[in-house]
């Protein structure tokens, strides 16, 4: 049986942000907190060991492989900063058009600060997000 790793634990995203080494990421993880605190309506939530997470939805898909995850969510890891937004929404890329400096993934979205991006399409990509995932996964 599979076992899912990342799950919302009720570790406190306030002590988890404390702990990042690096000031200024810190002080960019306080920021990126209050734009998706705001954007979504949402409490923050830890999910695994360092993933700050808003809302979630259960997904199953035809393998039969089901879990849950956040609709969306940012970690700041030592490298860069990880946004994560819905996989498969093709608006996504639109939006990512006019945001400023970061490199793509399936999943993440990586930024270096988010003075480097355009807050109002960083609330735009989470709408979005959170929008396309609730249409796919309307039991949640």
């Amino acid at each position: 049986m599979y076992e899912q790793k990342t799950k919302e634990t009720d570790n406190s995203v306030i002590e988890f942000i404390e702990n990042v080494e690096n000031p200024k990421k810190r002080e960019d993880a306080y920021k990126l907190l209050d734009i998706f605190t705001e954007t979504t309506g949402y409490p923050a939530k830890m999910w695994g060991p360092s993933i700050i997470g808003f809302g979630s939805y259960h997904y199953k898909y035809e393998s039969g492989h089901e879990g849950n995850a956040p609709l969306v969510g940012f970690s700041p890891r030592k490298a860069k900063i990880s946004l994560y937004f819905a996989t498969g929404d093709t608006e996504r890329e639109a939006l990512l058009k006019d945001f400023g400096k970061y490199t793509a993934a399936k999943a993440c979205v990586y930024i270096n600060k988010v003075a480097d991006i355009h807050v109002e399409v960083l609330e735009a990509l989470i709408n979005q997000s959170v929008k396309f995932l609730k249409e796919r996964y309307p039991n949640h």
